[in-house]
């Protein structure tokens, strides 16, 4: 009994890590929109912090590879010029990234954001293992994250956890993590901040 409680506190700590599932995109519109940032291969953490409490809401990896996506799992964030397949958001264009991020920060939550390169082949593993993932359960954000990195070579001591910010703080102390955080002081109110960058992803569009 005290499990169950003590995995209902989590569910409940975690509801902001659940959404409703969008649509899935067809293999011509991933296509079309498919991008891969210049640079590096690398994969970036994002864990979306409660300012009052510390405590995660949420967790998602970037993963530049042959192309760049944001692997969401059971995120909040749509846009109508981003597609989404499985939980796995292409286009990742520089507009959109900083639209995802400025979607999740405001008044009550700031983004930690965690970079690290790898070799081409370590996030080609990660892209692989994103994209044939599937659908994730609300709350679940942290644990599917985890569950991609420990298949990836050099990526393997990192143990499970329902909660974001403890997955930061193990991504935070691998080799090479460069951690910046993400601050706006708009609306608390998260379908705001969709409903705006939305609408700044598609006015740049036209």
């Amino acid at each position: 009994m005290r499990n169950l409680l003590c995995l209902g506190a989590v569910m409940l700590a975690l509801a902001g890590c659940a959404a409703p599932q969008q649509p899935n995109a067809d293999a011509e519109t991933l296509e079309r929109v498919a991008y891969r940032y210049p640079g590096p291969a690398t994969l970036t953490l994002y864990t979306m912090i409660n300012n009052r409490t510390g405590r995660g809401g949420h967790a998602s990896l970037m993963i530049n590879a042959s192309e760049r996506v944001i692997f969401d799992p059971a995120g909040s964030f749509y846009a109508k010029v981003v597609p989404e397949r499985d939980d796995v958001l292409h286009g990742i264009t520089p507009a959109v990234e900083k639209a995802y991020r400025g979607a999740h920060a405001r008044s009550t939550f700031h983004v930690v954001v965690q970079t690290v390169e790898v070799t081409p082949e370590q996030a080609q593993k990660a892209y692989q293992l994103a994209v044939a993932n599937g659908r994730v359960p609300g709350a679940f954000c942290a644990q599917a994250t985890i569950g991609i990195l420990q298949q990836v070579p050099g990526f393997e001591s990192l143990d499970r956890t329902f909660y974001p910010e403890k997955l930061a703080e193990q991504f935070g102390r691998l080799p090479g993590v460069v951690t910046d955080k993400y601050y706006e002081n708009d609306s608390a109110d998260l379908q705001d901040g969709l409903v705006r960058s939305d609408a700044a992803l598609s006015a740049a569009e036209e």
